[in-house]
């Protein structure tokens, strides 16, 4: 099975301008590759694809563009690079080619052979301009080892693989197989131990159709090669219906149902022809895509003409009241999305959007409101029921913000019957995601942990607690600089798409006039840079913001050196050095709370964990190779302790789900976002081993004193490890050999867990000495003491056990509201 958001899904791969060898091949008319895409493939070990076609001279450019209409019209939701290699020809002769594909590379080579040394890719599909496609090649996407071809005809007729491999066929090629000093100059060349033969469906003959034969059902790409043009019958009417011109061609895509790839529906699609009027379906999907890469202000510009006078168009107008919100227009986003209220079909979401929005802004008792009215619609909304919730809990406090504790009024807050007063000036300010209800189990251990860092009592009379996506007004700045400094901290705040706002363009919604107003201390502590590789967004206003940021702050410390450098790059230099390395708190967290000290009561457990947001990025065409070799190190662990499946929130389960469905293995969950910190704690300080995808499945059982094994499918996971000169700990989820390293990896931590476990309080020593040293700079800044005590009274934690203000552990309900929106 495949799970492939490819819009994303990597953007298009860095391309180097020559490939490896003798002949030397030069960029022509590549496009650059667009400076919004990230790209951390040698972090992640992600797998970068392309097609490659070799153009030998102009009298090939017509097939070459039958070639692409039928790539597109026949695998819609497919879209990698297509590298054109040339002897030469005149940038102009790719003009109508870029017309039907956006992601065209063209380059000069030698011929054909040039395949073999393509640099910049992974795997390189060779094809001919003597191909059409007629079928899916979603498995040819998938392949992994050797060079896979269709063997020869034998004298039969039938593919021999006895016979070699065509040089004028379609070749897969894995470049980490031919890294050898002399590269294959042609297909008969490449050794018999790497060829993977393919079913003859993937490169039939039509010369082995006579002019009335037809084509075998099931064939997916068909071979023109030898054929006269003067041929016709059955396989040529084939080619003919891929033979269009540049509006016929949009038409037919667009009108193919089910789903597209963005990048080609984007091309094909934009600019809309003159004088024509646009299928308004049409127009909020390409509003959407837009929306999904952050490009909110064209989405934006694209359904306002569409919607205008028009408010029978529920669900345009919902798009455009998110997209309007991610602008923070939020009067305009408002008004939108009460227009979409009016269908039935359509106002419970909508409902739910009004909410998170006055919610943003503050507006408790109106985000209530608008959640009730959402669940009349449909008692059965799960987003506005967990809206409803989350509102009706903070009105019963009398919390007058969401997500802000520390307001007056509120039991254990200030001014609350029979709380002692706590003078605003006494306390500090935390700005970060405060999860609740069944949000990712991280974000409710990560806050507290940052605290503790601070003072022993993490609680609200301490702390005044400011949501991140709230909107910092005059009001909320004032409550800000009321107290006696503003920690902004931890979380992978630097990220564009979780809450986008127009303010700041990351997570905490301020704008830039409102910060520079900040006149309480002001302090960066652990925040990660937290984009996807491959992940593609705009960095204007996030580096002006950014700049604005370390330009204010009297420390800005992020959690690993990978982020350090990221938003260094995204800086002048003179702002470069005050950032510095300040490593997540949850990773040390046996300094931290002495109930974690001591040595640990372990089951005979190793607990996994897989991650979901954003699954075409994690994964690309690899979704399918994860999943089979993650069941073969199950089977392989199994034999040594139980595996059981760690859930930081409900989406995570989808694993399991797939698991059983297509290996039929079945896990054992805990759900650790029903737990309350302690217990997650706990949950992780108790089992022998954690093998996690997501980043704190990582950090808080290391914190906890328990080895780790980390599933990288983002740079972050790779940049901690390097942090703590452990890189072995990590296995790309792309890793061909998956199962078996881990497995391996597992088994030796299982065979000497003692020493695993030493060798995880050893790293944390570092840490924890980065932290000392970074705490006693932010002393000076709030004026608070030390409440860590000497440090050289040994390894053992000096500050009172924190308490969380979460709660005990919940059980199970029957019914439960999924976490709201935001």
């Amino acid at each position: 099975m495949t799970t492939h958001d490819s819009a994303s899904a990597a953007g298009p791969a860095p391309v180097s301008a020559s490939v490896a060898g003798p002949a030397s091949v030069s960029a022509s008319a590549a496009g650059p590759v667009p400076a919004s895409a990230d790209d951390r493939r040698a972090v992640t070990g992600k797998r970068r694809i392309a097609f490659a076609v070799y153009v030998a001279d102009v009298g090939r450019l017509p097939g070459l563009q039958v070639l692409l209409r039928s790539l597109a019209l026949t695998n819609p939701a497919l879209c990698e690079d297509v590298v054109l290699l040339h002897p030469g020809l005149p940038d102009a002769a790719f003009d109508a080619a870029h017309r039907l594909h956006p992601r065209l590379i063209p380059r000069t080579a030698a011929g054909r052979q040039d395949i073999f040394r393509l640099d910049g890719y992974d795997t390189v599909l060779a094809l001919t301009p003597a191909l059409v496609v007629l079928g899916g090649i979603d498995l040819l996407m998938r392949l992994r080892t050797g060079v896979a071809a269709v063997p020869r005809l034998g004298p039969d007729g039938v593919p021999d693989p006895r016979n070699g491999t065509p040089d004028d066929g379609l070749l897969v090629i894995q470049r980490q197989d031919l890294d050898r000093p002399e590269p294959a100059a042609a297909a008969q060349d490449i050794p018999e131990s790497l060829l993977v033969p393919l079913d003859h469906r993937y490169d039939f003959r039509a010369l082995r159709l006579r002019d009335d034969l037809a084509v075998p059902e099931g064939v997916a790409v068909l071979n023109f090669a030898g054929v006269p043009e003067c041929r016709t019958g059955p396989a040529h009417e084939a080619r003919a219906r891929f033979d269009l011109d540049d509006e016929a061609f949009r038409a037919a895509y667009l009108a193919l149902p089910g789903a597209k790839h963005p990048d080609l529906l984007l091309h094909l699609a934009l600019p809309f022809p003159d004088g024509s009027r646009p299928p308004i379906d049409l127009v909020r999907q390409l509003a959407e895509i837009h929306r999904g890469r952050g490009h909110h202000d064209l989405a934006v510009a694209l359904l306002a003409e569409a919607v205008a006078g028009r408010p029978d168009l529920p669900r345009c107008h919902e798009t455009l009241g998110v997209c309007l919100m991610a602008l923070s227009r939020y009067e305009e986003a408002e008004t939108h999305l009460l227009l979409a209220t009016a269908s039935p079909d359509f106002a419970p979401r909508a409902y739910g959007q009004l909410a998170r929005l006055a919610w943003l802004l503050g507006r408790t008792e109106d985000a209530r409101g608008y959640a009730l009215a959402g669940l009349e619609s449909d008692p059965t909304d799960a987003n506005c029921r967990a809206w409803y919730t989350r509102t009706s809990e903070k009105a019963a406090v009398g919390t007058s913000s969401p997500g802000a504790p520390g307001t007056p009024g509120a039991p254990g807050t200030p001014g609350a019957p029979g709380t002692p007063e706590i003078p605003p000036g006494e306390q500090l300010a935390h700005v970060a995601l405060f999860a609740d209800g069944e949000e990712n189990a991280g974000d409710k251990v990560l806050p507290e942990a940052v605290r503790s860092c601070f003072t022993a009592d993490t609680g609200p009379d301490r702390w005044h607690q400011r949501h991140a996506h709230l909107l910092v007004d005059e009001a909320g700045l004032e409550r800000l600089n009321a107290r006696r400094a503003v920690i902004v901290g931890g979380g992978g705040l630097f990220l564009p798409d979780t809450a986008p706002n127009g303010n700041s363009g990351w997570q905490w919604n301020i704008p830039d006039d409102v910060l520079a107003r900040i006149t309480a201390p002001l302090a960066v502590f652990a925040v990660g840079y937290n984009v996807f590789d491959g992940q593609r967004y705009r960095r204007e206003r996030f580096a002006a913001s950014l700049r604005a940021l370390v330009e204010r702050s009297a420390f800005f410390g992020l959690r690993n050196h990978g982020s350090v450098a990221r938003v260094r790059e995204l800086l002048p230099a003179s702002l470069r050095e005050k950032v510095r390395y300040q490593p997540c708190p949850t990773t040390v967290a046996r300094r931290l709370d002495p109930r974690l000290a001591g040595p640990a009561v372990r089951e005979d457990t190793v607990l996994l964990n897989c991650a979901y947001d954003r699954a075409g990025l994690r994964f690309g065409h690899d979704y399918g190779h994860f999943l089979a070799e993650t069941a073969s190190a199950i089977r392989a662990v199994s034999g040594a302790a139980e595996v059981r499946y760690a859930a930081h929130m409900p989406a995570d389960e989808r694993f399991v789900d797939d698991l059983r469905r297509e290996h039929g293995l079945t896990l054992p969950v805990e759900p650790l976002y029903l737990l309350s910190n302690d217990a997650i704690r706990d949950v992780y300080r108790r089992t022998r081993l954690v093998i996690g995808m997501r980043g704190h499945a990582g950090m808080i059982p290391f914190g906890c004193g328990t080895p780790v094994i980390s599933l990288v499918s983002h740079p972050k996971l790779a940049y901690f490890l390097a942090d703590i000169d452990r890189p072995d700990w990590g296995v790309s989820v792309h890793e061909r050999a998956l199962g078996a390293r881990l497995a391996e990896r597992a088994l030796a931590v299982l065979a000497d867990h003692p020493a695993a476990v030493s060798d995880v309080h050893d790293r944390q020593r570092a840490l924890w000495s980065v932290t000392r040293d970074n705490l006693a700079r932010l002393r000076e800044l709030t004026g608070l003491p030390d409440p860590f005590g000497d440090p050289d009274r040994g390894d053992g934690p000096v500050v009172p056990a924190p308490r969380s203000a979460a709660g005990e552990d919940r059980p199970t309900p029957s019914l439960r509201p999924a976490p709201p929106t935001l």
